[in-house]
């Protein structure tokens, strides 16, 4: 039975709030460590993944493999490899560029969902919705790069923007591929085990590769990332995927852009980072984007109904 709208509306408002978090405390990290080196960065995502498999370590008791589809858990394997690329991308590219830029462009994934979504599973995108991507994507890019001259901008933009681009287009297909998943009939518990477990053990020897230690960092590092792995990790993500199995995954990911205004907003309270006008101006984009998205999904379904 699908769930009232006002449940999966608050659990998906939880959800991008908690996924806002995760700039901050990456950054935090950082700073705690005085490096932000690519070694450092595996380690965050690593660090991360195993604390969140950890903690549903417990679900696995109920997660009877044999019971499942061999395509429900080949896809969330898939799901937990794209996460792998997700990640240390992502974090990665936090300590190039700004946390407004990085965030932004990691968030362009409503294009890329909405693209795959058409291309693999024939979703339409009606002329109401993609006017909506457009603007909200317009005001998105605004955000990323009308931030010049203020706070932390980073050592290398360019680097730092292409490095989030990638997480973008990860993300995008581990939420869809985590939606076929679940559709193929693995339970959401079971489906976040098999995911963030996978995504653990790819990354767990990465970090030695790139010159990165687990050992020997200050407490607070490892007090960031217990936070990365509950905040943003098992109560974001996690609400995420449940959120996109009764939704369009366009309209998830149309949510997460989001995330670029209040993890903005907490770079400019921690970091002093401080946005421009630009930067303002794409945020009133974004929001008109996604108003426009979902009146536009509003108006097809009511659609759907007058021809049934």
């Amino acid at each position: 039975m699908k769930p009232p709208v006002w449940k999966i509306t608050l659990v998906l408002a939880i959800a991008v709030l908690a996924i806002s978090t995760s700039a901050i405390f990456s950054r935090l990290a950082f700073e705690a460590a005085g490096t932000r080196a690519l070694g450092f960065s595996l380690v965050l995502a690593a660090s991360r993944l195993t604390l969140a498999a950890l903690i549903l370590l417990p679900t696995w008791g109920k997660v009877r493999l044999s019971q499942q589809s061999a395509r429900a858990i080949g896809l969330a394997v898939a799901a937990g490899l794209f996460l792998a690329v997700h990640f240390p991308a992502w974090i990665t590219s936090l300590g190039y560029t700004s946390i407004a830029a990085s965030t932004t462009l990691v968030t362009t994934n409503p294009i890329w969902v909405s693209l795959l979504s058409w291309i693999w599973f024939r979703e339409k995108i009606t002329s109401t919705s993609a006017t909506g991507i457009a603007i909200a994507i317009a005001g998105g890019i605004l955000i990323g790069f009308g931030d010049a001259g203020s706070g932390d901008l980073g050592s290398n933009p360019i680097l730092g923007n292409f490095l989030a681009l990638i997480g973008a287009w990860a993300v995008s297909f581990y939420l869809l591929l985590g939606r076929e998943a679940q559709r193929q009939g693995i339970s959401l518990g079971g489906y976040m085990a098999v995911a963030y477990s996978t995504a653990a053990l790819v990354l767990l020897p990465m970090p030695f590769l790139f010159g990165g230690t687990y050992a020997g960092h200050s407490p607070p590092v490892y007090f960031y990332i217990l936070l990365m792995a509950i905040l943003p990790q098992l109560v974001g993500h996690s609400g995420l995927n449940w959120a996109v199995l009764w939704m369009s995954p366009t309209l998830v990911t149309l949510s997460i852009l989001f995330e670029p205004l209040g993890a903005s907003f907490g770079g400019y309270l921690i970091f002093g980072e401080v946005p421009t006008i630009q930067v303002f101006a794409g945020a009133v984009l974004l929001l008109a984007g996604v108003a426009v998205v979902a009146i536009g999904h509003g108006t097809e379904r009511q659609g759907h109904k007058k021809e049934l």
